[in-house]
């Protein structure tokens, strides 16, 4: 095996299993965007097992066997995973309907294709006569040919097209920082630049290199075939780092025009909610509920999530534990505390556990719970 190959190898194997890793820890990720993050999770497992397939090709394993025809049977997905992950993003609750499964007929045509096209082998005696006129060009078409890959793009560039517009619609009703909305724009627009360069390589080898060259198989003799997946892999780390880190950010929401007066009244929930924190700090009662301060401050509970929203952009749990994170900052400061444990002075603040404190700060300050001393 030549240093080349070697080299192949191993950054497919790093975008491999970089994929899988953030792949299952993102479907198992459940605090927020939990339809987006399994949908981002499967793309990441499919690129994945794409590139293994890649990496036991170079060893010489894995030439046609069924687990290759599975992974080449639904590479027409990507597209339709890609606009339904931008839905899932940007809209709040958003579910599969009925009329959306509409999007992955593509997937159900090459399948249909792809065993047909398989099917001819059982007929095949080495001439062309022992096949049907439709076998026979159906098997050059589909096999001899880029095909498959030239579908596979251009249905990730229209998808990835459509996910443009609906992020540029809601670009300007969002009520959130753009920073969550920039990163899924970078991911939509990778798709879309690197599958139109990947088309116009296809395009260019189908009609002027393959005639040029007898009309040879394409994914054997072609310069571009390992560079692609090489792309691919680069892809597939990038997307995983970032899926990875904004996993737990809050859904984007849409702005809705609201009477001055309903607004008004969601102000003055928040001011309650605010006097409740920092006079009365119920926060540090460690079962503090949205059910529980809804009956001491005697407003329905769906209120306060909606003032909450709109007035902060938190969600209950979020607003809860900034003011018990403040709180364990404040407790440091001061020096009689030195004797008690970091977790006993979260405990004190509210905090029910260690692993509720942790994840807070981590969310809040971008540290590690250990370092809070450090920023007394």
């Amino acid at each position: 095996m030549d240093t080349g190959t070697i080299i192949i190898i191993i950054l497919l194997a790093i975008g491999s299993i970089q994929g899988l890793i953030y792949g299952f820890i993102l479907i198992k990720s459940t605090e927020y965007n939990k339809l987006a993050n399994r949908i981002l999770a499967t793309i990441l497992l499919l690129l994945s097992y794409r590139l293994s397939i890649q990496i036991m090709r170079l060893f010489g394993l894995g030439y046609y066997d069924s687990w290759y025809y599975i992974m080449i049977d639904i590479s027409w997905v990507y597209g339709a995973l890609i606009y339904f992950y931008t839905k899932a993003q940007t809209q709040t609750n958003f579910k599969f309907k009925r009329k959306d499964w509409i999007h992955f007929l593509p997937v159900v045509v090459q399948i249909c294709c792809s065993v047909f096209v398989r099917l001819q082998n059982l007929y095949w005696d080495g001439t062309k006569e022992s096949l049907s006129w439709l076998g026979y060009y159906g098997y050059v078409v589909w096999m001899n040919n880029s095909t498959i890959y030239i579908v596979a793009s251009i249905l990730i560039i229209v998808y990835a097209y459509k996910s443009q517009k609906l992020l540029n619609s809601v670009n300007e009703e969002i009520n959130i920082s753009t920073t969550k909305l920039t990163w899924i724009k970078r991911i939509v627009k990778s798709f879309l630049v690197y599958f139109s360069l990947v088309l116009i390589v296809l395009l260019i080898d189908l009609l002027v290199y393959k005639s040029l060259n007898n009309g040879s198989y394409f994914y054997f003799t072609r310069f571009y075939y390992y560079p692609f997946f090489v792309g691919i892999a680069v892809m597939t780390y990038w997307i995983g780092l970032e899926g990875f880190a904004r996993r737990n950010d809050p859904e984007l929401t849409i702005k809705t025009m609201m009477n001055p007066d309903e607004l008004e009244r969601l102000k003055s929930i928040s001011r309650k909610l605010e006097n409740a924190m920092e006079n009365d700090k119920l926060f540090k009662d460690q079962e503090l509920s949205l059910n529980s301060i809804s009956e001491q401050l005697n407003i329905k509970p769906y209120l306060i999530s909606k003032s909450l929203s709109e007035v902060y952009n938190k969600r209950f749990n979020d607003f809860v534990n900034e003011y018990r994170v403040k709180e364990v900052q404040s407790l440091l400061l001061n020096s009689n505390n030195s004797k008690y444990t970091l977790l006993s002075i979260a405990m004190d603040a509210g905090f029910n556990s260690k692993s509720s404190f942790n994840r807070a700060v981590k969310k809040q300050l971008g540290i590690l719970p250990s370092e809070l001393k450090g920023k007394k």
